[in-house]
Parts: structure tokens; C-alpha cells; sequence
């Protein structure tokens, strides 16, 4: 984790610098699993109210409330009941699981005991980004080190209520980070996601109800439940509730990863976090937000921009997986839309028409455009594949890979016009530094 930003109150990244954070013995002595005995000697139900007071909200992009969606658990339900931890983190720009799972890996397992426990499951899986090798090892020495001590397995705390957890390696797919594809994919079959509903919470793995939970949003539980749902609920601005680790990438000088109150303005984050743009005479073009899948910014809409799901909401754009992509003059966005599409049409698993054909025809569109061929009706070709591609899919991969392409040609529209006028790139082609 980056360092050199200012004093904030931190909660998931407070031993990010602490040596040996990721060994039980740091962790305990930290007061680690000491929230997860005060769960267990509250009801289930007094857990979920709890957590329903924080406002804490699903950190991998949707931003649903957590403790409403473990409330859809069908009551006194004969099935078992599953927990699975979304860790396949595959959206470009993003890397805040990755570094929780590596820097402070019971604090996940903390939280996992306290939500098996509030939504009565013994089973929970962790799946895991394939590519996350070195991650899967750190965290699964952790695993091993809890139930060594007894804090999983049969009898957590001694309270007879057994929590079970498996590590699950998903294959590199990026379809697998939508919530049905990595039920299917954990089943051992094709990680095609499912029609909906029924949703997960009813009928999810190996047919039933399972809560999926981002690796963010499970490692927040812990502190809601030692310092209280209203304490919580204070952090933050309106229904922003809590702390956010930003992904900051791009031409800043100081890339990295960051937690702030949600609500901190973008300029703050980008000057006294990020440490500004990295080059001075190349001022801020650009900011995708939440991840590659979100509507672009403007300088203008940036720099007077707050950090936060609703003023996201009302610039057009959404806070995602908070992987914030930072884009100085000079960058071609065409190009930049270009690597942005040939990743969707790479990853869309072809289940759906409309996404199969037309990620890979923008792809094509805009590459062309880049390099060489580029003809004028390609722009309404292009308005017209995203309008037969948004919302006429299982998943949202398709609208994923629309809504950026929409906010780059509405908002760029001139450098689009420049390509189809020059026949190409009128500038010379990006330098991958």
C-alpha cells in the first residue's frame, strides 16, 4: 500500500504497514477475532440488524446493501445455506481484495465467521482469482492457522456452530466475477451466468440460498460489529456509509491503493493521496471511476466531483470497484476505448448473442479506427450495435463494455470525428509507460 497520505480514520488497511500482519498471533494481539466472540453471543438475527444499521453497502460494484440482502435468506429453510466470497477481482484498473487477502487475511476470515454465523450457514467458500497464486497461498496459510487454533471447524468460540471454509481457484475468467458465473463455476461447469431471479439468495449454490459478498465487504464486518452499526454509519456521507479503498491508477505520481471516508473529493484524492498528475505540463484529461465497465469523467466533472455512490450517480457514472483510472492530456481516447473494448470482447463468454457478436464488432470498429480504414458511418454503426447490446443480455458484460463506449463518444466526440476525418489516428500511437 501506498504511503505518504493524510492521517484518515483507516479500518481495512489499518496493519497494511504492520509487520507480519497476515500471522494469526499480529492479528490477536491487534484484538483480532474479538468482534467475532461478541457475535456469538448475540443472536443471528441481532447480527444482520446490526449490520442493516452500519448502511454497509457490497464493495464489489453493485453497492446493495449487505445486511438487506442477507435478510432475503428464506426463513427456517430445511437447505443448507452457503456463503461465497467473490475474490476473482478481475476488473481492470482494480487490485483492493487482492492486497486484503495478502496484508491482513483473518480479518476476511473474521468477517466470514461473523456473516456464516448472522445468515446460520457452515459452509463457505472463497473463490479466488486464478491468477491470485501467491495470494491463494497467503491466505490459505491463514485458513490452516485458524483452524489450528479452533477458530474454525466444529466449534467456533465453543459455541457448537460449525464454520467450514474452502479456498476455490477460479481460470482467469472475468465472467466469473458475476455472481451466477462463479456459482456455476464453483459447481464445476461452465461459468455462464444464470437467468435471474430466481436470484442467489433462494436458489444459488448447488441449488441453495447462498449469499456472494465482495472480499471488501466481508473484511468490513469485524469493525461494525466491535464499535456498532451507528458508529458506522457516521463514517462517510449520506447512504455512503464507511471507508473505501481506491485503486488509483494511471499518470499520477503516486499510484496506488488508498482508504478514505466515502465522500472525499476527487482533487483531494488525486493531490494529496496520488500526488497529482505526473507530469506538470500534462494536466488531467480524464477519470474512469469505478473500473473500466463505468461512464468516463471530464476534467471539469472530476475535479468538482465527490467519491461517493449517489454523487457518482447524478454525473452519469457509477463508483463500481472504486479502480480509479487517471488520464492526462495527451491520451488518444479512441486508442484508450480501444483497449478498453478488445478486453470485453477477450472476456464475454458468448452465452448471449447480442454481447458475443457486438463486443467483438466495437472491437473491431475501434481498432480500425486507431490504426488505418477508418469510414464515416462507423460512429452510427457503432450507436447502433450499443443499442441492440445494452440491457438484452443475461449479465451486464454487454452493458459493461456499452456504457463506456456511450460516455466516450458523447463527451469525445471530436476526437472520434478527427480519426474518421484523418482516415486514422491523427496522433502518433500511445506509449505503454
Amino acid at each position: 500500500m501506498s504511503t505518504g497520505a493524510p492521517a484518515v480514520q483507516r479500518i481495512l488497511s489499518l496493519r497494511f504497514d504492520t509487520p507480519g500482519a497476515h500471522l494469526l498471533g499480529t492479528y490477536q494481539a491487534a484484538g483480532g477475532y474479538s468482534a467475532g466472540r461478541k457475535a456469538f453471543t448475540r443472536s443471528p438475527e441481532a447480527v444482520v440488524e446490526e449490520v442493516k444499521k452500519s448502511g454497509l453497502r457490497g464493495r464489489g460494484g453493485a453497492g446493495f446493501p449487505a445486511g438487506v440482502k442477507w435478510g432475503f435468506i428464506p426463513k427456517n429453510t430445511e437447505r443448507p445455506v452457503y456463503l461465497c466470497i467473490n475474490a476473482d477481482e478481475s476488473e481492470p484498473g482494480t487490485f483492493k481484495d487482492r492486497y486484503l487477502m495478502e496484508k491482513d487475511p483473518h480479518l476476511l476470515l473474521e468477517g466470514i465467521l461473523i456473516t456464516c454465523w448472522a445468515i446460520r450457514s457452515h459452509d463457505c467458500y472463497i473463490y479466488i482469482r486464478g491468477e491470485y497464486e501467491a495470494t491463494r497461498r497467503v491466505l490459505q496459510a491463514a485458513v490452516d492457522e485458524a483452524y489450528a487454533a479452533g477458530l474454525l471447524g466444529p466449534s467456533p468460540y465453543g459455541s457448537g456452530w460449525r464454520v467450514d471454509v474452502t479456498l476455490h481457484r477460479g481460470a482467469g475468467a472475468y465472467i466469473c466475477g458475476e455472481e451466477t458465473g462463479l456459482l456455476e463455476s464453483l459447481e464445476g461447469k461452465r461459468g455462464y451466468p444464470r437467468i435471474k431471479p430466481p436470484f442467489p439468495a433462494v436458489v444459488g449454490l448447488f441449488q441453495c440460498p447462498t449469499i456472494i459478498n465482495n472480499v471488501e465487504t466481508i473484511a468490513a464486518v469485524p469493525w461494525i460489529l466491535e464499535h456498532g452499526g451507528d458508529a458506522y454509519a457516521k463514517i462517510g456521507v449520506g447512504k455512503s456509509t464507511g471507508t473505501k479503498l481506491w485503486c488509483i491508477s494511471g499518470h499520477v505520481r503516486k499510484p496506488g491503493l488508498y482508504e478514505t471516508p466515502l465522500g472525499v473529493p476527487f482533487q483531494e484524492l488525486l493531490e494529496d493521496y496520488a500526488g497529482g498528475m505526473r507530469h506538470p505540463d500534462r494536466p488531467l484529461k480524464a477519470v474512469i471511476p469505478g473500473g473500466s465497465s463505468v461512464p468516463v469523467m471530464t476534467r471539469s466533472e472530476a475535479m468538482g466531483a465527490s467519491m461517493d455512490y449517489e454523487s457518482l450517480a447524478q454525473l452519469g457514472t457509477m463508483l463500481g470497484s472504486a479502480g480509479v483510472m487517471v488520464l492526462e492530456e495527451g491520451t488518444c481516447m479512441v486508442w484508450a476505448l480501444a483497449v478498453i473494448t478488445r478486453f470485453y470482447a477477450h472476456e464475454s463468454c458468448g452465452q448471449c448473442t447480442p454481447c458475443r457478436e457486438g463486443t467483438s464488432w466495437l472491437d473491431d470498429i475501434f481498432w480500425r479506427l486507431e490504426r488505418g480504414g477508418a469510414r464515416p458511418e462507423d460512429i452510427a454503426l457503432v450507436h447502433s450495435l450499443c443499442d441492440n447490446m445494452l440491457g438484452t443480455t443475461i449479465c451486464v458484460l454487454s452493458d459493461a463494455c456499452v456504457m463506456p463506449v456511450k460516455s466516450f463518444l458523447k463527451k469525445f466526440k471530436s476526437e472520434f470525428d478527427a480519426h474518421i476525418a484523418h482516415g486514422r489516428c491523427p496522433q502518433p500511437q500511445p506509449v505503454l509507460d
